[in-house]
């Protein structure tokens, strides 16, 4: 276990072995919570916690009247077009 000290600014340094196990890199938000056994750090949720349906519900807003969603091989197909397309024009 590694000690670390609160300075005058009340900041803490984390050891870099777990910042760097973690990805914690610079402007990593946290949350804090005071707990019984003293102080927890979380790392802070980037994006609101969804649901699928509400996921899926911003999809279907691109969808025409009574067109069906694509199956994964129609995106697999239209994916390697574009990729044939995109190298016969020399960007890749």
């Amino acid at each position: 276990m590694e000690t670390t000290r609160l300075s005058t600014k009340g900041q803490i340094v984390l050891p870099k072995s777990l910042r760097t196990s973690r990805s914690w890199g610079p402007g990593t938000e946290f949350t804090v919570e005071e707990t019984p056994e003293g102080v927890l750090l979380r790392p802070a949720r980037r994006f609101k916690r969804t649901t699928l349906d509400q996921v899926v519900g911003c999809l279907k807003s691109k969808l025409k009247p009574n067109q069906k969603p694509a199956t994964l091989a129609q995106m697999d197909e239209a994916i390697t077009r574009e990729v044939l397309r995109r190298h016969d024009r020399g960007r890749y």
